[in-house]
């Protein structure tokens, strides 16, 4: 169940980070609720997983969900760059979620 804690974590951590680049530094108030949200139950999250994860573990597979998710928001949605150095570099956040992931079990 605790992998299931950080999974929704981790997405709720995208969303807030999303929520946030729409908030437009705090100045407009639904996409700031959304973060404020969406943030305190991303971490609530994080420290539940972390009775059963080790930090070193959860903290990782957190922040790296965190970081794909952003990158594939901000690129569908963001019309950020989509390039082969972006992509390599996802690639090798999720082939350390994977070793990471691995290593705990």
């Amino acid at each position: 169940m605790s992998w299931m804690y950080l999974l929704l974590a981790g997405v709720l951590e995208v969303v807030w980070a999303s929520s946030m680049k729409l908030s437009h530094g705090f100045t407009r108030p639904i996409p700031s609720l959304v973060t404020l949200v969406t943030m305190t139950g991303s971490f609530w999250l994080l420290a539940i997983a972390m009775r059963a994860i080790p930090l070193g573990t959860a903290y990782t597979v957190w922040t790296g969900i965190g970081s794909i998710g952003a990158f594939i928001v901000g690129v569908t949605f963001l019309a950020e760059p989509f390039n082969v150095m972006r992509i390599l570099a996802a690639g090798l956040i999720v082939s350390g979620l994977v070793l990471m992931k691995l290593s705990s079990s």
